[in-house]
């Protein structure tokens, strides 16, 4: 496909360069030498499909560039404490300014982190509470669930007479909020032994149960040789002392096989080995071992708050700082607005402006106290936008990435408004995104292509979007898309019955969700689709939930290590040369002895940027040059993993090189839109709907009956969005329930039943307020889904007297 040509003004001189980004020769990931520059003080948006190259040209290159250079203007020994950065392959970067980041990783899974924390709201409130609050307990610390209050005395030096000095003892304390019980979790555990270690066995017959404690790895080593316990009596024999040194023993520093160690009891080591994290962030079998081991309540002392009896007994009028971060947001910035102190107007301005940057951000129906590792991306992401709402800076470009994720069709217009206000502030605007409606708002389209991986990484057209419709690029042809509604749905085969859901803000709803069918749950962000289907339907037998969480592993993992797919293409290299599988693992016995198999060399030059080359032994081939000497089908192993999954399809689909293990996954991977990706593609350059396709993708070979897809079309293409189709009509046709939690009006118009939750969000919400075909929701009108969706379709509008109820 060429490049759309469009009537733009001539380009700049160089007197006007300051206006302009000018981007030359970039390549990174897959782009392909690519010149592009970019209006400043602009919306600016870029599209294309799903891996055509927005993010390596957006986030990998330009925003990249920023952050290091803005790095470079600190001192060394500054330098020395922040993360390294490479600069991106590109020949020129002209035209930069700060870059502010507003991506869509999820916050820190730290238990101790919340809302309110991770927006400095907390911390205006504890000032307030600690000028306001009746009694008055102490400092802002004194309310806050992250100090603890200790006392003690020590020695201090003390000048006297500007040349004798004396040591004196003196006593200090410090006032926190912690509760002592829960140490400001709000929640405290029990274990289960059982689920620790089988009591039959001896350490060495492999008692311990515990993932990651073998006794080969270190943890069981340590056990084995601490000298505490005697590693071949079974644990049901230990006498008292030797079970609470199994258990409960404190950090005892000793040497094991003459390696300086600290040892640990079992129950502190886990906790501080698993606990510390959120369980909704942990890998699935870390998850399912603390599910079983550890029975988490809320702490009996402070009812869960986090904070001790003084923070709890200091109020202003009648309320306590725990009551306050417990209220939806909307309702505490009321609070706030009725408060009127003088002495601190200019503390209960900001925490009035930034409670109201909530609700206009749409984020009004959370509360301060929401631990932030349990926010989706889309709510991440936009919690991440409240400090910026009201900052002064000037001539900052900001870098979003499809900011409209996780918003119902009634939000996006907010949004895109936030985006204009950022704009006209004077500062640049880049939008990764695929929505028509903010597409729609750009004073500028970058459009990548023309396809994704190794056909993408072009620029195929660049100017308005009255010009992108005209152009001919895919983009262009299928932005004005829209789905019809199905003539007629499918026939349920039963019912999963759901009774008295009450999780977050449900109010004991009742629903039945109809089975052999394609369920679309709907409804404004915080309306509690997620709390109903997550919290009710998702940890059940034969379901299977995708989600878009993080996929834990190293640049060492690819799509063909995680889907189990290198496991069959080892054994057919193996078979076909006589040899062993292993060798053909960059893992395992088949790695550059170099390089040690990651295909490049990591150089750390101090303080400057750590450098990665590319190994010089394997010219980045990742395997020993004795494994590549083998082939399968005329290939080597490296070049199989340079395969795009399309092409690998076709591959071990027939010739020698058929292979019915691989090619089944490779199917799989393709259905779900993943054509386009390497097979030995790091896993941590996948964004998070690639990640939630892979995961849907490994487990469409699963005998479940019921799939949970959590926002699908995340990351795809307007005509990638009928492929997503086709695959859920054949999840249905191969008598599969797919349940899909979604706000893209083309998967609710191809709906066999929607349940539509509202009215709105928070303590507004909760509710079903429609179940039923699609037809009947756009004909009802009877909720802001259904008016949406109207509208999508191209249903007439509502009259005047419709709409007052008076036809």
């Amino acid at each position: 496909m060429s490049k759309a040509t469009t009537t733009q003004p001539p380009a700049p001189h160089i007197a006007d360069s300051h206006d302009l980004i000018r981007v030359h020769g970039a390549r990174e990931n897959n782009l392909k030498d690519i010149s592009v520059d970019i209006p400043k003080r602009r919306l600016t948006v870029f599209t294309g499909v799903s891996g055509s190259g927005k993010s390596s040209l957006v986030f990998g290159t330009i925003a990249a560039e920023s952050q290091r250079m803005i790095n470079e203007t600190y001192s060394a020994f500054v330098q020395g404490f922040m993360p390294t950065m490479a600069r991106p392959d590109v020949d020129v970067l002209d035209g930069l300014t700060t870059a502010i980041i507003v991506d869509q990783e999820r916050m820190g899974s730290d238990p101790r982190s919340t809302v309110g924390t991770a927006t400095d709201a907390n911390a205006m409130l504890r000032i307030l509470f600690s000028r306001l609050a009746k009694p008055h307990i102490g400092s802002p610390q004194a309310y806050s669930f992250n100090v603890a209050s200790i006392s003690g005395a020590g020695a201090v030096t003390v000048e006297r007479g500007g040349t004798t000095t004396t040591k004196e003892r003196r006593s200090f304390s410090i006032t926190g909020g912690m509760c002592p019980r829960c140490e400001g979790r709000g929640a405290v555990n029990d274990f289960n032994l059982a689920a620790l270690y089988d009591d039959t066995k001896s350490l060495n017959e492999g008692a311990l149960t515990v993932p990651g404690y073998s006794m080969d790895g270190w943890y069981g080593r340590i056990y084995r040789g601490c000298g505490f316990l005697d590693p071949d009596k079974p644990i049901r024999k230990y006498t008292k002392k030797e079970l609470h040194d199994l258990l409960h023993k404190e950090p005892t520093k000793l040497k094991v096989e003459g390696v300086n160690l600290t040892y640990l009891g079992l129950i502190p080591q886990i906790q501080k080995s698993f606990l510390a994290k959120d369980v909704d962030a942990m890998q699935p079998h870390i998850r399912a071992f603390v599910e079983r081991a550890v029975v988490f309540t809320t702490c009996p002392e402070c009812g869960g708050t986090r904070l001790n009896e003084g923070a709890r007994s200091s109020k202003i009028k009648g309320i306590n700082i725990a009551d306050a971060c417990a209220m939806q947001i909307s309702d505490l910035a009321t609070w706030v607005r009725d408060l009127d102190e003088p002495s601190v107007a200019p503390l209960l301005a900001k925490l009035r402006h930034t409670l109201d940057s909530f609700v206009e951000i749409g984020l009004g129906y959370l509360s301060l106290d929401r631990p932030s590792g349990t926010l989706s991306g889309g709510e991440a992401q936009r919690t991440k936008m409240i400090r910026h709402l009201g900052s002064s800076l000037t001539d900052v470009t900001y870098v979003f990435d499809e900011p409209t994720i996780g918003l119902h069709p009634h939000d996006i217009q907010r949004m895109n408004e936030l985006l204009r206000q950022l704009r006209d502030k004077g500062n640049t605007v880049l939008v990764v995104e695929h929505k028509p409606e903010t597409i729609a708002i750009a004073d500028h389209i970058v459009d990548l292509g023309p396809g994704a991986g190794t056909a993408g990484g072009e620029v195929v057209f660049e100017g308005t979007i009255d010009a992108l419709r005209a152009s001919g690029t895919l983009t262009g042809r299928h932005l004005d898309d829209r789905a019809s509604l199905k003539p007629s749905v499918r026939t349920p085969s039963g019912a999963l019955e759901v009774r008295g859901a009450s999780t977050h803000n449900l109010r004991d709803v009742d629903v039945d969700i109809p089975l052999g069918v394609l369920v679309v749950v709907t409804g404004v962000a915080g309306s509690g689709k997620s709390s109903l289907i997550h919290g009710s339907v998702a940890g059940r037998d034969a379901v299977v939930s995708v989600d878009q969480a993080p996929i834990r592993g190293s640049r060492r993992s690819n799509p063909a290590t995680y889907t189990g797919l290198l496991d069959p293409i080892r054994k057919a290299f193996a078979k076909v040369n006589g040899v062993k599988p292993a060798l053909f693992s960059a893992n395992s016995e088949g790695a550059c002895p170099v390089c040690n198999g990651a295909g490049v060399i990591y150089t750390d030059l101090g303080i400057m940027a750590t450098v990665a080359s590319t190994c010089e032994e394997c010219e980045g081939k990742r395997f020993d040059a004795s494994v590549l000497k083998y082939h399968l089908g005329g290939r080597d192993i490296s070049e199989v993993l340079a395969m795009s999954v399309t092409d690998a399809e076709k591959f071990f689909g027939a010739g020698e090189a058929h292979t019915p293990a691989a090619h089944k996954i490779l199917e799989r991977l393709a259905d779900v839109g993943l054509g386009y990706l390497s097979l030995g593609q790091p896993l941590t350059t996948l964004s998070g709907g690639e990640r939630q396709r892979l995961k849907l993708a490994t487990h469409m070979g699963d005998k479940a009956g019921v799939y949970v897809l959590d926002e699908p079309t995340t990351g795809l293409h307007l005509a990638d969005v009928e492929q997503l189709l086709g695959l859920l009509d054949r999840l249905v046709d191969a008598g599969k329930s797919v349940i899909v939690i979604e706000h893209h009006q083309a998967v609710m118009a191809h709906a066999d039943w929607i349940i539509d939750l509202g009215p709105g969000a928070g303590h507004d919400g909760g509710r079903i307020v429609f179940e039923g075909p699609p037809a009947d929701l756009v004909a009802a009108r009877s909720t802001v889904t259904g008016e949406h969706l109207a509208a999508y379709v191209g249903s007439p509008p509502p009259t005047q007297a419709e709409e007052t109820g008076l036809a």
